[in-house]
């Protein structure tokens, strides 16, 4: 669906609070709770896990069950005083050669992701999650344009990631928003995506781009911070929340889980 004219500056208020999520900490031992609050708020902290490697496998397992369907390889990240994490949502198309097999280490249509602390920052670095289908809904009344855009433009994904060794160089075309054949919706963001190649409305494209970008740090501004502990695991939909994290002070690090379940595209 083209999007009639270019974006002009929007100076109305940013999604509130509203979209924000404080997610509920339920012990691991309760998983049935564990998975009801997950349904409900698109994201949980988990309590009561060992910061260990198979401590995220078995939250996965724990929480999810038979609805797995692929785990994509762990990763672990530590930063020293480092910087902001913006809103997110965890995709990428990553496929490495393994003894001359195609193998892959991450997913565009991951649908759930964990992140365990291992070693919370001595200051800074807390953590914030946005409700992105509320905040989708509420743009649809507060800028239905922009709404028009992100359901109904194609970009490409990751283009912006083109030089990214194991990146596929086929364009990942899609849109901000879509929905799966079960009817499950799909809010993506990531800094990556840049309008398609050749495309005739590649500047208006950039501009609309842009002009989310923005809602998207004036909406960071006003959600609630939350820390987790050493060995709390955040599980997050992955298709309906955005994560990101505070700047920080000396060292903090986390472990990282993807997957993908049957509910999954």
């Amino acid at each position: 669906m083209p999007v009639d004219h270019a974006p002009a500056a929007d100076t109305r208020a940013a999604p509130d609070r509203a979209c924000g999520v404080r997610p509920e900490r339920v012990p691991l031992a309760r998983p049935a709770d564990a998975a009801h609050a997950l349904a409900r708020d698109g994201a949980v902290l988990l309590t009561g896990a060992e910061a260990t490697a198979d401590a995220l496998v078995v939250a996965a397992a724990t929480v999810l069950g038979a609805r797995l369907r692929e785990l994509y390889p762990l990763r672990e990240r530590t930063s020293r005083d480092g910087g902001p994490v913006r809103l997110h949502a965890d995709s990428l198309d990553l496929v490495v050669d393994i003894g001359g097999v195609p193998t892959r280490r991450r997913h565009p249509d991951e649908d759930h992701v964990l992140v365990q602390c291992l070693a919370p920052a001595p200051s800074g670095g807390a953590s914030f999650v946005l409700d992105a289908c509320r905040f989708v809904d509420q743009l649809a009344a507060e800028d239905p344009a922009l709404h028009t855009f992100l359901t109904g433009v194609d970009v490409d994904l990751y283009g912006g990631w083109a030089g990214l060794r194991g990146l596929p160089a086929r364009p990942r075309v899609a849109r901000h928003v879509e929905f799966t054949r079960s009817g499950r919706r799909v809010v993506r963001r990531t800094e990556g995506a840049v309008p398609l190649h050749r495309d005739p409305d590649a500047e208006r494209v950039r501009a609309w781009l842009a002009r989310l970008e923005a809602r998207v740090l004036a909406a960071e501004e006003r959600l609630p911070r939350f820390t987790p502990a050493a060995g709390e695991i955040l599980l997050l939909d992955n298709y309906r929340c955005w994560h990101g994290r505070d700047p920080h002070a000396g060292e903090r690090s986390v472990r990282i889980l993807t997957l993908r379940t049957t509910d999954a595209r």
